[in-house]
């Protein structure tokens, strides 16, 4: 059997889905960690007086995470249904704490974070979650009990809901999360059977609204027009410093980068080198190679998310897990967009590299939930089953023996 034969006979395995997502999640987020450690080794030092100070905060929400998949992965159908009954409650309520004086936090322009004392935390990142289970059941509800369907009433069952949402993230100023909210659902209409026809208008509006958003704030204006040469005088040291010096390094890289721990670029020119610029420092020390790795990574996650998806019968797991594809898939594209200097420079994190707690919990809680889905397959929970039966008969078998 040749190899392409055995990759074939692999994925069409009804567990395939499942250990591609654990298995490209647990590589995106050791590399996460080590990525982690290297680019804010500088910043940490500067205002911790230890390079391992923000690593370990890091080190911390991902063992929280792995808490939050774990319990994610094993909670029972009712649970879901009740959690998503007020997901919408929860995510417009925790969107409007960072309007709320003495929470609310302005970074870089934009207030979509709330602190408490040294605790801080973005409720959007969440709300993404909350939107994406309340739009799925949405979506289901209009399958199940609408006899008389029709583009626009599809469209209404979730918009009664994003609106007032994105309303909410963009007063804090943060375009990229309203652009990913978008997103998320355009791809959820667009499994759900809405026809591809309307989606030209939808996406007009959608660009249309973007653009005034855009044009609605000068430093966002900015941005954009570093995208055609972020290296000119009049914008090199203004909004073209920072996709100016991303591209250095991803170019300083080489093919196959100049070793772990070396870029130089995070030594003060490259500010948010371990959050919204990580994949420039990946770039710039595990080379063309490190970050080809990393997209293949992506590639085979958000396959075995839609793979899981379209294999389940339940609508509101497909809807749920085709909203959490499309919103990593988007955040991949506008992050890797602005550190390659092709998307402007909006905040968006890389899932699972870039620091952050917020955001690294939120996306172990989606995974959490694929993970949930693939577990119900009837193939699946039979082989877990009897891996299990097979691990207490190894223990009993290992335990006679040591009393013999």
């Amino acid at each position: 059997m040749t190899l392409r034969e055995q990759y074939t006979s692999y994925l069409k395995r009804p567990t395939a889905a499942y250990y591609i997502i654990l298995g490209t999640t647990a590589a995106l987020s050791c590399l996460g960690l080590v990525m982690v450690l290297s680019a804010s080794s500088v910043i940490s030092l500067e205002q911790n007086g230890s390079t391992y100070g923000i690593f370990l905060r890091q080190l911390m929400f991902f063992l929280i995470s792995l808490f939050v998949l774990f319990v994610a992965a094993q909670w029972k159908a009712s649970n879901w249904e009740k959690f998503t009954r007020w997901a919408l409650a929860l995510s417009l309520g925790a969107l409007c704490l960072p309007h709320v004086p003495g929470l609310k936090l302005t970074v870089n322009g934009n207030t979509n974070w709330i602190h408490i004392s040294s605790f801080t935390m973005q409720p959007s990142e969440f709300s993404k979650f909350g939107l994406i289970v309340w739009g799925a059941a949405q979506l289901k509800r209009y399958e199940e009990t609408i006899v008389e369907k029709s583009p626009l009433r599809h469209i209404s069952f979730l918009l009664a809901g994003i609106i007032p949402a994105i309303v909410l993230i963009y007063w804090g100023g943060d375009l990229g999360t309203t652009t990913i909210i978008l997103g998320i659902t355009g791809g959820m209409l667009f499994l759900s059977g809405l026809p591809i026809r309307h989606f030209l208008w939808i996406g007009a509006t959608a660009v249309g609204m973007v653009a005034i958003l855009v044009i609605a704030q000068p430093y966002r204006l900015h941005r954009f027009t570093a995208l055609v040469n972020p290296f000119a005088p009049g914008v090199y040291k203004l909004a073209g410093w920072q996709p100016a010096h991303s591209v250095m390094g991803l170019a300083s890289g080489g093919l196959f980068g100049e070793g772990l721990g070396a870029s130089r670029q995070k030594w003060g020119n490259l500010s948010e080198a371990h959050t919204d610029f990580i994949f420039s420092v990946l770039g710039d020390e595990l080379g063309l190679l490190g970050t080809l790795a990393v997209i293949c990574l992506y590639a085979a996650l958000i396959y075995g998310i839609y793979r899981t998806a379209m294999s389940t019968r339940d609508l509101f797991d497909r809807y749920a897990c085709a909203g959490i594809a499309t919103w990593l898939l988007m955040q991949v594209i506008i992050n890797i967009g602005s550190a390659i200097g092709v998307a402007p420079v909006v905040g968006v994190t890389l899932p699972f590299i870039s620091y952050g707690g917020s955001s690294l919990i939120a996306d172990f809680l989606g995974i959490g939930f694929v993970l949930n889905v693939a577990r119900k397959e009837p193939a699946l929970k039979s082989l877990l089953r009897s891996s299990r039966a097979s691990k207490k008969e190894r223990k009993l078998r290992q335990g006679l023996d040591e009393q013999s």
